[in-house]
Protein backbone atom coordinates (compact mmCIF):
# COMPACT_ATOMS: atom_id res chain seq x y z
CA UNK A 1 0.00 0.00 0.00
CA UNK A 2 1.54 3.48 -0.64
CA UNK A 3 2.30 5.72 1.91
CA UNK A 4 -0.15 8.38 0.54
CA UNK A 5 -3.09 6.07 1.25
CA UNK A 6 -2.10 4.35 4.43
CA UNK A 7 -1.81 8.27 5.64
CA UNK A 8 -5.33 8.61 4.28
CA UNK A 9 -6.27 5.69 6.19
CA UNK A 10 -4.71 6.43 9.29
CA UNK A 11 -6.47 9.83 9.60
CA UNK A 12 -9.72 7.95 8.87
CA UNK A 13 -9.34 5.40 11.53
CA UNK A 14 -7.81 8.06 14.28
CA UNK A 15 -10.54 10.41 13.38
CA UNK A 16 -13.32 7.94 14.17
CA UNK A 17 -11.82 6.85 16.93
CA UNK A 18 -11.13 10.36 18.41
CA UNK A 19 -15.46 10.91 17.65
CA UNK A 20 -16.12 7.97 18.80
CA UNK A 21 -14.65 8.73 22.19
CA UNK A 22 -15.71 12.44 22.22
CA UNK A 23 -19.59 11.47 21.57
CA UNK A 24 -19.63 8.66 24.05
CA UNK A 25 -17.38 10.28 26.95
CA UNK A 26 -20.47 13.58 26.28
CA UNK A 27 -23.18 10.74 27.20
CA UNK A 28 -21.18 9.37 30.20
CA UNK A 29 -20.20 12.51 31.19
CA UNK A 30 -23.43 14.59 30.95
CA UNK A 31 -25.76 11.62 32.55
CA UNK A 32 -23.35 10.84 35.37
CA UNK A 33 -23.24 14.95 36.19
CA UNK A 34 -27.05 14.75 35.81
CA UNK A 35 -27.18 11.53 38.47
CA UNK A 36 -25.15 13.41 40.80
CA UNK A 37 -27.58 16.53 40.43
CA UNK A 38 -30.39 15.52 40.71
CA UNK A 39 -29.75 12.12 42.56
CA UNK A 40 -31.76 10.12 40.16
CA UNK A 41 -31.32 8.72 36.54
CA UNK A 42 -34.05 7.41 33.96
CA UNK A 43 -33.74 4.15 32.77
CA UNK A 44 -33.09 5.71 28.93
CA UNK A 45 -30.56 7.52 30.73
CA UNK A 46 -29.02 4.50 32.44
CA UNK A 47 -29.27 2.15 29.28
CA UNK A 48 -27.10 5.21 27.21
CA UNK A 49 -24.05 5.10 30.16
CA UNK A 50 -23.47 1.70 29.90
CA UNK A 51 -23.96 1.28 26.36
CA UNK A 52 -21.96 4.76 25.34
CA UNK A 53 -18.83 2.79 27.90
CA UNK A 54 -19.26 -1.08 26.08
CA UNK A 55 -19.07 1.38 23.08
CA UNK A 56 -15.74 3.19 24.11
CA UNK A 57 -14.37 -0.29 25.01
CA UNK A 58 -15.19 -1.94 21.68
CA UNK A 59 -13.56 1.36 19.99
CA UNK A 60 -10.14 1.01 21.90
CA UNK A 61 -10.18 -2.59 20.84
CA UNK A 62 -10.52 -2.10 17.45
CA UNK A 63 -8.01 0.31 17.37
CA UNK A 64 -5.36 -2.62 18.95
CA UNK A 65 -6.51 -5.11 16.32
CA UNK A 66 -5.39 -1.91 13.96
CA UNK A 67 -2.49 -1.31 15.50
CA UNK A 68 -1.64 -5.14 15.96
CA UNK A 69 -2.37 -6.03 11.81
CA UNK A 70 0.24 -2.54 11.21
CA UNK A 71 2.58 -3.70 13.57
CA UNK A 72 5.48 -6.45 13.05
CA UNK A 73 4.47 -8.14 15.92
CA UNK A 74 3.84 -11.53 17.63
CA UNK A 75 0.49 -12.10 19.73
CA UNK A 76 0.34 -14.82 22.06
CA UNK A 77 -2.40 -17.58 23.13
CA UNK A 78 -3.01 -15.36 25.99
CA UNK A 79 -3.45 -12.48 24.59
CA UNK A 80 -5.47 -13.81 21.64
CA UNK A 81 -7.91 -14.97 24.30
CA UNK A 82 -8.14 -11.90 26.71
CA UNK A 83 -8.91 -9.99 22.98
CA UNK A 84 -11.69 -12.51 21.67
CA UNK A 85 -13.36 -12.87 25.32
CA UNK A 86 -13.59 -8.56 25.62
CA UNK A 87 -14.65 -8.27 21.95
CA UNK A 88 -17.68 -10.73 23.11
CA UNK A 89 -18.24 -8.33 26.28
CA UNK A 90 -18.56 -5.26 24.82
CA UNK A 91 -19.87 -6.10 21.52
CA UNK A 92 -22.69 -8.21 23.56
CA UNK A 93 -23.81 -5.22 25.68
CA UNK A 94 -23.24 -2.71 22.77
CA UNK A 95 -25.94 -4.58 20.79
CA UNK A 96 -28.17 -5.44 23.61
CA UNK A 97 -28.26 -2.41 24.68
CA UNK A 98 -29.21 -0.75 21.73
CA UNK A 99 -31.73 -3.28 21.29
CA UNK A 100 -33.20 -2.42 25.07
CA UNK A 101 -33.39 1.00 23.62
CA UNK A 102 -35.64 0.07 20.51
CA UNK A 103 -37.74 -1.83 22.55
CA UNK A 104 -38.21 1.00 25.08
CA UNK A 105 -38.58 3.56 22.29
CA UNK A 106 -41.54 1.38 20.80
CA UNK A 107 -43.71 0.95 24.32
CA UNK A 108 -43.10 4.05 25.20
CA UNK A 109 -44.10 5.90 21.62
CA UNK A 110 -45.99 3.74 19.71
CA UNK A 111 -50.08 3.54 20.05
CA UNK A 112 -51.43 -0.01 19.80
CA UNK A 113 -55.25 -1.06 21.41
CA UNK A 114 -53.58 -4.68 21.65
CA UNK A 115 -53.78 -6.21 25.01
CA UNK A 116 -50.29 -7.80 25.39
CA UNK A 117 -48.58 -4.05 23.68
CA UNK A 118 -50.49 -2.38 26.61
CA UNK A 119 -49.56 -5.00 29.29
CA UNK A 120 -45.98 -4.24 28.31
CA UNK A 121 -46.44 -0.54 27.84
CA UNK A 122 -47.36 -0.30 31.59
CA UNK A 123 -44.71 -2.20 32.70
CA UNK A 124 -41.84 -1.13 30.39
CA UNK A 125 -39.45 -0.86 32.90
CA UNK A 126 -39.30 -4.21 33.90
CA UNK A 127 -39.35 -5.58 30.33
CA UNK A 128 -36.20 -3.92 30.16
CA UNK A 129 -34.41 -5.11 33.38
CA UNK A 130 -35.55 -8.47 32.33
CA UNK A 131 -34.68 -8.71 28.30
CA UNK A 132 -31.13 -7.16 29.84
CA UNK A 133 -31.17 -10.30 32.95
CA UNK A 134 -32.06 -12.67 29.89
CA UNK A 135 -29.47 -11.47 27.43
CA UNK A 136 -26.73 -12.44 30.23
CA UNK A 137 -27.92 -16.24 29.64
CA UNK A 138 -27.10 -15.57 25.96
CA UNK A 139 -24.04 -14.05 27.33
CA UNK A 140 -22.71 -17.18 28.98
CA UNK A 141 -23.30 -19.64 26.49
CA UNK A 142 -21.81 -17.48 23.92
CA UNK A 143 -18.30 -17.28 26.57
CA UNK A 144 -18.90 -20.83 26.84
CA UNK A 145 -19.04 -21.83 22.90
CA UNK A 146 -16.71 -19.80 22.40
CA UNK A 147 -14.22 -20.97 24.58
CA UNK A 148 -14.79 -24.64 23.25
CA UNK A 149 -14.52 -22.76 19.66
CA UNK A 150 -11.33 -21.20 20.38
CA UNK A 151 -8.96 -23.89 21.78
CA UNK A 152 -9.92 -26.09 18.46
CA UNK A 153 -8.86 -23.48 16.17
CA UNK A 154 -5.65 -22.77 18.46
CA UNK A 155 -5.23 -26.09 18.39
CA UNK A 156 -4.98 -25.94 14.54
CA UNK A 157 -1.61 -24.11 15.02
CA UNK A 158 -0.39 -26.48 16.99
CA UNK A 159 0.94 -25.75 20.78
CA UNK A 160 3.00 -23.06 20.00
CA UNK A 161 3.28 -19.97 22.92
CA UNK A 162 2.87 -17.68 19.61
CA UNK A 163 0.53 -17.82 16.82
CA UNK A 164 3.00 -17.61 13.64
CA UNK A 165 1.61 -14.68 11.76
CA UNK A 166 -0.24 -11.57 12.39
CA UNK A 167 -2.43 -12.46 8.90
CA UNK A 168 -2.90 -15.68 10.84
CA UNK A 169 -3.99 -13.70 14.41
CA UNK A 170 -6.16 -11.55 12.64
CA UNK A 171 -8.10 -14.81 10.51
CA UNK A 172 -8.36 -16.19 13.21
CA UNK A 173 -9.88 -13.50 15.44
CA UNK A 174 -12.54 -12.07 12.06
CA UNK A 175 -13.31 -15.55 12.24
CA UNK A 176 -14.14 -16.00 15.96
CA UNK A 177 -15.84 -12.37 15.67
CA UNK A 178 -17.95 -13.16 12.67
CA UNK A 179 -19.21 -16.92 14.10
CA UNK A 180 -19.90 -15.20 17.42
CA UNK A 181 -22.09 -12.48 15.85
CA UNK A 182 -23.74 -15.05 13.63
CA UNK A 183 -24.64 -17.20 16.39
CA UNK A 184 -25.81 -14.39 18.79
CA UNK A 185 -27.03 -11.59 17.09
CA UNK A 186 -29.52 -12.82 15.58
CA UNK A 187 -32.55 -12.43 18.36
CA UNK A 188 -31.83 -8.80 19.51
CA UNK A 189 -31.12 -7.93 15.96
CA UNK A 190 -34.50 -9.14 15.03
CA UNK A 191 -36.31 -7.60 17.93
CA UNK A 192 -34.92 -4.87 17.07
CA UNK A 193 -36.26 -4.37 13.38
CA UNK A 194 -39.32 -5.66 14.62
CA UNK A 195 -39.48 -2.31 17.23
CA UNK A 196 -38.79 -0.46 13.82
CA UNK A 197 -41.30 -2.02 11.62
CA UNK A 198 -43.84 -1.80 14.42
CA UNK A 199 -43.35 2.26 14.77
CA UNK A 200 -43.50 2.90 11.47
CA UNK A 201 -46.83 0.41 11.76
CA UNK A 202 -47.99 2.82 14.90
CA UNK A 203 -46.72 6.15 12.49
CA UNK A 204 -48.97 5.19 9.63
CA UNK A 205 -52.22 4.77 12.09
CA UNK A 206 -51.35 7.83 13.77
CA UNK A 207 -51.00 10.26 10.25
CA UNK A 208 -54.21 8.29 9.15
CA UNK A 209 -55.53 9.52 12.11
CA UNK A 210 -54.17 13.37 11.80
CA UNK A 211 -55.27 13.38 8.29
CA UNK A 212 -59.38 12.17 9.60
CA UNK A 213 -58.86 14.92 11.96
CA UNK A 214 -57.77 17.54 9.45
CA UNK A 215 -54.59 18.27 11.77
CA UNK A 216 -51.18 18.42 10.34
CA UNK A 217 -47.99 16.11 10.83
CA UNK A 218 -45.71 18.28 13.17
CA UNK A 219 -47.40 17.41 16.38
CA UNK A 220 -45.54 16.14 19.21
CA UNK A 221 -46.27 12.32 18.86
CA UNK A 222 -45.78 12.35 14.72
CA UNK A 223 -42.20 14.04 15.67
CA UNK A 224 -41.38 11.20 18.68
CA UNK A 225 -42.22 8.46 16.05
CA UNK A 226 -39.94 9.89 13.81
CA UNK A 227 -36.95 10.57 16.06
CA UNK A 228 -37.05 6.95 17.38
CA UNK A 229 -37.16 5.89 13.86
CA UNK A 230 -34.21 7.64 13.08
CA UNK A 231 -32.32 6.01 16.07
CA UNK A 232 -33.75 2.98 15.61
CA UNK A 233 -33.01 2.72 11.34
CA UNK A 234 -29.76 4.23 12.18
CA UNK A 235 -28.73 1.12 14.73
CA UNK A 236 -29.42 -1.33 12.42
CA UNK A 237 -28.13 -0.31 8.80
CA UNK A 238 -24.84 0.33 10.64
CA UNK A 239 -24.88 -2.62 12.65
CA UNK A 240 -25.60 -4.18 9.18
CA UNK A 241 -22.49 -2.56 8.02
CA UNK A 242 -20.45 -3.94 11.07
CA UNK A 243 -21.05 -7.19 10.21
CA UNK A 244 -20.66 -7.32 7.19
CA UNK A 245 -17.29 -4.88 7.29
CA UNK A 246 -15.82 -8.38 9.55
CA UNK A 247 -17.48 -10.51 6.87
CA UNK A 248 -15.79 -8.97 4.13
CA UNK A 249 -12.77 -8.44 6.12
CA UNK A 250 -12.32 -12.36 7.09
CA UNK A 251 -13.01 -12.85 3.20
CA UNK A 252 -10.14 -10.43 2.28
CA UNK A 253 -7.77 -12.14 4.04
CA UNK A 254 -7.73 -15.25 1.87
CA UNK A 255 -6.41 -13.33 -0.89
CA UNK A 256 -4.58 -11.03 1.00
CA UNK A 257 -5.95 -7.63 0.25
CA UNK A 258 -4.75 -4.99 2.76
CA UNK A 259 -6.90 -1.84 0.84
CA UNK A 260 -10.53 -4.27 1.56
CA UNK A 261 -9.16 -4.71 4.94
CA UNK A 262 -8.46 -1.35 5.50
CA UNK A 263 -11.95 0.18 3.67
CA UNK A 264 -13.57 -2.42 6.41
CA UNK A 265 -12.14 -1.00 9.40
CA UNK A 266 -13.24 2.15 8.68
CA UNK A 267 -16.53 1.03 7.78
CA UNK A 268 -16.67 -1.11 10.99
CA UNK A 269 -15.94 1.46 13.41
CA UNK A 270 -18.41 3.83 12.11
CA UNK A 271 -21.23 1.20 14.02
CA UNK A 272 -19.68 2.30 17.61
CA UNK A 273 -18.98 6.39 17.00
CA UNK A 274 -21.30 7.27 14.58
CA UNK A 275 -24.79 5.69 15.92
CA UNK A 276 -23.42 7.03 19.32
CA UNK A 277 -23.51 10.87 18.01
CA UNK A 278 -26.89 10.09 16.37
CA UNK A 279 -28.09 9.24 19.75
CA UNK A 280 -26.83 12.58 20.95
CA UNK A 281 -28.83 14.53 18.42
CA UNK A 282 -32.18 12.47 18.82
CA UNK A 283 -31.52 13.12 22.76
CA UNK A 284 -33.29 16.73 23.46
CA UNK A 285 -30.94 17.38 26.69
CA UNK A 286 -27.90 15.71 25.10
CA UNK A 287 -28.22 17.80 21.92
CA UNK A 288 -28.74 20.96 24.24
CA UNK A 289 -24.93 20.23 25.68
CA UNK A 290 -23.62 19.19 22.67
CA UNK A 291 -24.53 22.32 21.16
CA UNK A 292 -23.49 24.58 24.07
CA UNK A 293 -20.31 22.70 23.47
CA UNK A 294 -19.88 23.59 20.02
CA UNK A 295 -21.47 27.22 20.27
CA UNK A 296 -18.66 27.75 23.36
CA UNK A 297 -16.05 26.42 21.27
CA UNK A 298 -16.95 28.36 18.09
CA UNK A 299 -16.24 31.75 20.33
CA UNK A 300 -13.54 30.59 21.79
CA UNK A 301 -12.32 29.88 17.94
CA UNK A 302 -13.35 33.38 17.01
CA UNK A 303 -11.65 35.05 19.86
CA UNK A 304 -8.43 33.76 19.03
CA UNK A 305 -8.63 34.77 15.53
CA UNK A 306 -9.23 38.32 16.57
CA UNK A 307 -6.33 40.42 15.97
CA UNK A 308 -5.12 42.37 19.39
CA UNK A 309 -4.59 45.88 19.38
Amino acid sequence: MGPVLHSISTTAVVAEFILGNLSNGLIVLNNCIDWINKRELSPVDQILIILAISRVTLLWETIFIWVKTQSISFITREELKILVFCCILSSHFSLWLATALSIFYLLRIANFSWQIFLYLKWRVNQLIVGVLLGSLAFLLANLMQMSITLEEKLNQYGRNTTVNSMERDFTLLSELILFNMTMFSVIPFSLALVSFLLLIFSLWKHLQKMQLNSRGHGDPSTKAHRNAMKIIVSFLLLYATYFLSLLIAWISEKHRSELVHIICMITGLMYPSTHSLILILGNSKLKQTFLLILRHLGCRLKGQNIPTT
